[in-house]
């Protein structure tokens, strides 16, 4: 079929980049693959190739960019350190990419107020060293912590080891300012710990992964650093059941513990192959756990109701370095997994109370299915990583595999809880809106979507499908 086209690429290129006053626009194939080439969004050719890649460094820019998306009908995917797992800012056939990466300022650090304000570039683990040379710190710590950015953060709601004390990044953010698509700026939320006025739509913004506006300033809460010794250990026990009941008990306990991480025996195994260490001797899963501004009292509650729920070879230290061998070897779980097999991981969240549950369930699966799933996470918030693996002689995901992911989905939607509990939607979970939210809230997201952006040019079939 014949498309009489208005522009050709030529002219729209060319408006685009008399748009970019600040920024750089980037055309060539090499950069547009680095970019947004993502084998499981484009099937594995060039079809999804971005038709271009724009660095914006400053409002103007976001503006200018939006404007020629608008002309022109063109989707634009929202990106800045591009670390996202599900899909959520790979680059889809003709759109333009949106970097903030290179608005990565921290415009300040505010004692007084217990505040930061900050571009979206900026890298999460650089906000909190900053702050902590002024006697604060960034409460959020995702795994990607030293290459994730906070506008990122932000989009997704990211979480992390420490939500279990300090919440995710949604508890932690004040207040955003943004570009909407018809150009206008807005204001959202502001520095003040309490806001009351009007709906809140700072946090509408927070998970809403760049389908309703380009977030370019965000303000976030700082916290003390806590007076008192840092207490890191390990604990084993038989099985996943039997550490998420001992973890349940801990966090009722009010010693307010800021990690509570989880690896099952084969995450235990892979890890000792990783680290050449002998953790899988002991027993059959590992609780790594941290308390911040410990007393010899906390301490003495958590060792007490480690051993009444089953906690074997436990071992707590206060030494840093111990410490800090003992957070790589949580940041290390992920690689020590992936090395040398295909895998998905996968991002649940469980009411507390199921957490048990559904890591026997998972364990029970695996074993039905003939499969190895890998299953771990951060425990203290009922945050589930199951890794699901097979050969690398098989580029394709097997069939058995995606039923075992479908069967895990329904089982924790079942089981009341939400499949997707800090990595986002993206484009992998988007056709999961439906059986997750209900038609209502469906129809209801989409509504909210379309007053946004009516022309869809947001991050299209991310978020909502």
């Amino acid at each position: 079929m014949t498309v009489f086209s208005a522009y050709s690429d030529e002219e729209i290129l060319a408006d685009l980049k008399s748009q970019v006053v600040d920024g750089t626009v980037a055309t060539d194939t090499a950069t547009l693959q680095e970019q947004s080439f993502n084998s499981r969004a484009t099937g594995g050719d060039n079809s999804g190739l971005a038709r271009a890649f724009v660095e914006v460094a400053s409002v103007t820019d976001i503006q200018g960019v939006l404007h020629v998306a608008r002309k022109y009908h063109i989707a634009i995917i929202p990106q800045t350190t591009a670390t996202s797992t599900v899909i959520g800012s790979d680059g889809i056939a003709g759109a333009i990419i949106l970097s903030t990466r290179k608005m990565n300022e921290i415009l300040e650090i505010s004692k007084e107020d217990s505040v930061a304000v900050v571009q979206p570039g900026v890298v999460n683990g650089n906000l909190d060293k900053a702050a902590r040379k002024q006697g604060l710190f960034y409460a959020p710590d995702p795994g990607s912590k030293p290459i994730s950015s906070i506008g990122g953060n932000v989009s997704t709601n990211a979480g992390g080891m420490s939500t279990v004390r300090f919440g995710a990044t949604k508890d932690n953010v004040l207040g955003v300012k943004a570009v909407l698509a018809d150009g206008r700026v807005v204001k959202l939320g502001g520095r003040t710990l309490k806001q009351a006025f009007g709906y809140d739509l700072t946090q509408l913004f927070v998970g809403s992964e760049g389908t309703l506006g380009i977030i370019y300033e965000i303000t976030v809460k700082l916290m003390p650093i806590p007076l008192g010794k840092s207490v890191m250990g390990v604990a084993f026990f038989d099985d996943m059941g039997a550490l998420a009941k001992a973890v349940t008990a801990v966090r009722m306990s009010g010693v307010y513990p800021s990690m509570l991480e989880a690896l099952d025996g084969n995450t235990v195994v892979a890890l000792d192959r990783f680290e050449d260490t002998h953790y899988a001797d002991n027993s059959g899963s590992m609780l790594i756990f941290r308390l911040d501004g410990s007393s010899d009292e906390s301490v003495q509650v958590l060792n007490d109701l480690l051993a009444e729920y089953g906690g074997q070879h436990v071992q707590v230290t206060t030494d840093p370095e111990e410490q800090a061998g003992l957070s790589k070897l949580r940041q290390d779980m992920l690689p020590a997994v992936f090395a040398g097999q295909n895998h998905l991981m996968e991002d649940m969240a469980m009411p507390l109370s199921q957490l048990a549950p559904m890591m026997d369930y998972l364990q029970d699966l695996g074993k039905e299915m003939g499969i190895k799933i890998y299953t771990a996470g951060h425990a203290g918030d009922g945050n589930v990583h199951p890794t699901f693996v097979w050969s690398k002689d098989e580029p394709e995901t097997p069939e058995v595999i995606i039923e075992a992911l479908r069967k895990t989905f329904w089982k924790t939607l079942e089981l009341g809880g939400t499949i997707s509990g800090e990595h986002a939607v993206g484009m992998l979970k988007n056709q999961w809106n439906n059986p997750e939210l209900g038609e209502t809230v469906d129809l209801l997201q989409h509504q909210i979507k379309d007053l946004f952006d009516p022309m869809n040019l947001l991050n299209p079939k991310r978020k909502i499908d």
